[in-house]
């Protein structure tokens, strides 16, 4: 892999340079919104300028950033409260999310969205997932020059986490994009250690007279964890008391110091269209495009044991363990779409799925033989349609599988409105009926009771929901979602091992979640406040009924503006519920119901800085844990981060 990232980026240092002599350089926009060429500076020809006068200094909103939905926006090189909420291993707020304790681990989830417009089950292992990069994580780019961004934070005992970018436009059509993020991380606890990869290589290209557009993207990921089964129970008494001896964490005992868990994983991706009619053609009023998209995906999870604990997961059918479970998935969708100034945009959709899920084992459980792949191909139709009017928007899409032995179908609807730049409202309907994830409907493992063959039903969830916002003073979401046969995990009462179950009755679940910010000179507070509530008579999906984060800071420029200080506290809190507990073999959260936990603040204190490009981030992280109580856990058995001290900065280079 680091062969690889060093070859690319090699490539793309040749191509910087040849793009820096490439007559056909980009154009940008001037200030007064004209193009303008590069070589073409608004300067006096009489003037005598060396060479690095010449150059053109593009505007910043030049540097576009598109989404998979197609956003644009521009690179932001501003230090803002939000800056500080995605400087993290996931680098997105992860408000909702409660870390494990050392980086790179999993997390725990204290909200649930159960919109959907997937056709087709998770792979599972969902545990790994948080930092596994999806389709819809992966930008595309535009810049009039090469941009770099160089991310750093300390980890936790022997390891850091970096984050390297490249990007480069190497004419106005063709642009190519380069990142890897790494993460060592060994941890304060026995048989921790977490060691990560994610490789993104995106292109995007377009012809002169734009009709044909294509863009696409590799992805190669790997996750690596040792696993311990979080600490014994005879320890969890000296952990809660604090008792200083067990203050060196590597004291304590873990359930196993054998194991290690992988996640690993690749894609290709492309999509490319083609306009039959476009704004360039006469009928300019009118536009007509086909499109293809076209991903194939192969990734494995993989559980290794030296030897078998049957203390912990139950009998064996051998003394060392290694397993894995396999998915490749080749996705195929064709696209019809159609403008009109009238009726807005309307596209029709049909896709292929061919999918291969299982082991490279057969296993004979009680006579009988479990099945180990789970193959075949998915057909499905779909169509979206989009309107502007006014200040309304409105959106639809509708998705069904009509071939195939997995029966799948969706439908979302959103309307949105604008009162005014700074005011606005939206509301959304969402049905999804949708096969539960691969590993609940099959599962093989060298553990006797973690095999299993299920036929569960469609999870089917209706979810409606309204946002209001209103500058930075509100941003209010309300959803309301029904889930019926919700597939979970928990142990089996007759074995004591986790097994998945469906639950056939109706779940209610409410969320209301308010974003506000109120500022008074250079002090500001920021919240946000999360109330749940859910009703359920099997206890399968459990929640905090309250969850919290605000912010008090204060933000300054200094030495003549030259730097822009933030420095403030953050709390985090919810209250007391049956917290989910975690299954390493599986890479599962599952329910648990005799032990709640939570009702503790995590108070970090930060300060950062920019200057120029550079922001610089340091921190104090939950640094009232020795004054507060020992009572955090991120699951059962497996507590919280410690006080500890990291910094770490974010740099963007370009012309």
């Amino acid at each position: 892999m680091n062969k690889l990232v060093t070859t690319l980026l090699f490539l793309y240092v040749l191509s910087a340079l040849n793009a820096q002599q490439n007559e056909k350089i980009m154009s940008i926009k001037s200030k007064n919104g004209q193009n303008q060429h590069q070589d073409s500076l608004n300067v006096d020809a009489n003037k005598k300028e060396n060479k690095k006068d010449k150059e053109l200094k593009a505007n910043i909103k030049d540097y576009l950033i598109i989404s998979q939905n197609r956003d644009t926006t521009y690179v932001d090189t501003s230090l803002t409260i939000q800056k500080e909420y995605k400087f993290n291993y996931l680098r997105k707020d992860n408000f909702g999310l409660l870390r494990f304790s050392n980086l790179g681990q999993t997390y725990n989830s204290l909200t649930y969205n159960f919109e959907n417009t997937s056709l087709m089950p998770d792979f599972g292992a969902r545990a790994k997932h948080f930092n596994y990069t999806q389709i819809s994580d992966v930008n595309y780019f535009r810049v009039p020059t090469p941009l770099t961004e160089l991310f750093f934070k300390t980890a936790f005992e022997q390891g850091q986490l970096a984050d390297s970018f490249f990007t480069i436009n190497t004419s106005p059509q063709l642009n190519f994009s380069v990142e890897y993020k790494g993460l060592r991380s060994l941890g304060k606890y026995q048989n921790i250690l977490a060691s990560t990869g994610n490789f993104t290589f995106t292109t995007n290209y377009q012809t002169k007279n734009k009709k044909y557009n294509l863009r696409g993207h590799i992805t190669m990921q790997d996750f690596l964890n040792q696993e311990n089964g979080g600490i014994i129970d005879d320890n969890i008494d000296e952990f809660e008391n604090g008792d200083p001896e067990f203050l060196d964490r590597s004291i304590f005992e873990v359930n196993f110091e054998n194991a290690e868990s992988f996640l690993k994983g690749k894609r290709f991706h492309l999509e490319h269209d083609y306009k039959l009619i476009n704004k360039a053609d006469s009928l300019a009023q009118n536009k007509l495009s086909f499109a293809h998209i076209m991903s194939f995906e192969d990734k494995f999870y993989q559980f290794d044991q030296t030897s078998a604990d049957t203390d912990y997961f139950g009998e064996s059918f051998v003394s060392r363990v290694q397993e894995r479970a396999t998915l490749e998935n080749f996705y195929n969708q064709l696209q019809l779409n159609y403008s009109n100034n009238l009726l807005g945009d309307v596209q029709f959709n049909v896709s292929h799925n061919n999918y291969n899920y299982g082991y490279n084992k057969l296993i004979v459980l009680n006579g009988t033989t479990i099945t180990n792949r789970l193959k075949g191909n998915i057909y499905a139709a779909g169509a979206k349609y989009n309107k502007q009017y006014k200040g309304f928007n409105l959106n639809g899409e509708a998705g069904v599988n009509f071939a195939g032995d997995f029966d799948g179908n969706f439908i979302k609807a959103q309307a949105s409105f604008k009162i005014k730049s700074d005011i606005s409202a939206s509301a959304s309907l969402n049905h999804s009926s949708q096969v539960p994830n691969y590993n609940t409907l099959l599962h093989q493992s060298d553990y006797i009771n973690y095999n299993w063959q299920n036929n569960f039903s469609n999870i089917q969830t209706q979810q409606l929901s309204f946002n209001a916002k209103y500058k930075k003073l509100a941003n209010l979401t309300v959803d309301y979602s029904t889930i019926t046969n919700y597939v979970y995990f928990k142990k089996d009462e007759t074995s004591q091992q986790v097994s998945p179950f469906q639950n056939s009755a109706t779940i209610t679940y409410l969320r209301a979640k308010l974003e506000n910010e109120i500022t008074v000179g250079k002090f500001s507070l920021n919240n946000t406040i999360m109330y749940q509530n859910v009703q359920d008579t099997n206890n399968s999906l459990n929640v905090p009924e309250l969850n919290t984060r605000n912010t008090l800071y204060f933000s300054s420029h200094l030495f003549k503006k030259a730097l822009y200080l933030q420095t403030g506290l953050t709390v985090n809190y919810f209250t007391k519920y049956y917290l989910n507990a975690y299954n390493p073999l599986l890479a599962e959260f599952y329910v648990q119901n005799e032990t709640q936990y939570g009702d503790f603040p995590l108070v970090d204190f930060f300060l950062n800085a920019k200057i120029r490009q550079a922001r610089i981030f340091f921190k104090t992280e939950h640094f009232n844990s020795s004054f507060t109580g020992y009572n955090y856990y991120s699951a059962p058995n497996y507590p919280y981060r410690d006080f500890i001290i990291r910094f770490g900065v974010v740099w963007n280079f370009f012309m």
